[in-house]
């Protein structure tokens, strides 16, 4: 069954705070093999401007995809889970991710598409700081995969 075009434009409330911390950032960095010293050096990272040691560009999906759980969770869009797969995701930076950053989510939906039975739904996380500042936003597209013989 095609999701509802209606929620186009839906937003959720913002997450609660989620506090960077730099062993999180050091540990990202490891996982995906990135040895850049900002993200593990405090000083390289002063040295190239930033107030503390950074995070890989990509560290921002683990909240902005926990904050999407609110989008797919949501029992009036009835979207079915477990035929979901990540179909694309996309950053869009205002500033880099800091240790000591204290991050909010708000999830809007951007487009519902359907294509050969499947659906597509595009969803929108704006990041912003504890001051309210704008620091990333996420694009994250799900396919929503067609049931078998529909």
């Amino acid at each position: 069954m095609a999701l509802d075009q209606s929620f186009v434009g839906r937003s959720y409330p913002p997450t609660d705070p989620y506090e960077v911390g730099r062993e999180k950032i050091r540990e990202f960095a490891e996982a995906v093999r990135d040895a850049n010293p900002a993200y593990v050096d405090p000083e390289a990272a002063k040295a190239l401007g930033h107030p503390d040691v950074i995070a890989p560009p990509t560290f921002v999906f683990a909240i902005t995809f926990k904050a999407a759980g609110q989008v797919i969770e949501d029992p009036q869009l009835g979207l079915d889970y477990s035929r979901v797969v990540h179909g694309d995701q996309k950053f869009v930076y205002t500033r880099p991710v800091s240790a000591g950053d204290r991050l909010t989510v708000t999830s809007t939906i951007e487009a519902i598409k359907s294509l050969a039975g499947n659906d597509i739904l595009d969803i929108r996380g704006e990041v912003h700081d504890e001051a309210g500042e704008h620091v990333v936003t996420a694009y994250t597209k799900l396919v929503s995969r067609a049931a078998e013989g529909a």
